[in-house]
């Protein structure tokens, strides 16, 4: 998977600035990855989940700003350790899952912000394609013991629910609503390169 990137040369550069740089197309390590959120509940504290099943692609080319990636994540692998309220966020009060099974992200373009990154992009959700910013880092490259190339990121990007169509209340007696409407997700990613 890739996809089109459209790029700025405003600080274009060739990776030689970034340690063990290489350009190549990487394969997202499930097992070693994380995709989670965070989201207000009842006004006073926050509940965490994530996302257990998801695949994707990670283009590092020779001009960093580049690159780009491509994601599909499964929402009914979605998981906060409590099974009622999973079954009520794939209901058709949240995901909808039987009508809109995935949520996919699809970069157009990168650009180095500071000692990181911003990756700009298409998020879709709930059947609603919204543009979206992840803030990140690339945390390095590396051989692991099988002499696989490994590559590295943080990321994370605060999202509206309402904008995608996810626009349940559920109101308080006291005011406020029992889930909140700013999403908080944080990744986690490791790639494979693969082989040429």
């Amino acid at each position: 998977m890739s996809t089109t990137t459209t790029t700025t040369n405003d600080t274009a550069g060739s990776g030689k600035d970034i340690p063990g740089y290489t350009a190549g197309t990487w394969t997202i390590d499930q097992a070693h990855s994380e995709i989670s959120f965070t989201v207000r509940h009842m006004m006073v504290s926050k509940v965490r989940g994530r996302f257990t099943s998801f695949e994707g692609t990670i283009v590092t080319a020779a001009e960093p700003e580049a690159s780009s990636v491509e994601v599909r994540v499964d929402l009914s692998s979605i998981d906060t350790d409590n099974e009622a309220r999973d079954n009520h966020l794939r209901s058709g009060d949240f995901f909808e899952v039987e009508t809109h099974p995935a949520m996919t992200f699809r970069s157009t373009r990168v650009r180095r912000s500071g000692d990181g990154f911003v990756v700009e992009g298409e998020l879709s959700l709930h059947g609603v394609t919204k543009p979206v910013s992840l803030e990140g880092e690339l945390n390095g490259f590396v051989t692991d013991p099988y002499g696989k190339k490994r590559v590295g990121f943080s990321a994370t990007t605060q999202l509206s629910r309402k904008e995608f169509g996810i626009d349940i209340e559920m109101p308080m007696d006291g005011g406020g609503v029992v889930v909140g409407d700013k999403i908080t997700v944080n990744l986690e990613v490791e790639a494979v390169l693969e082989a040429a």
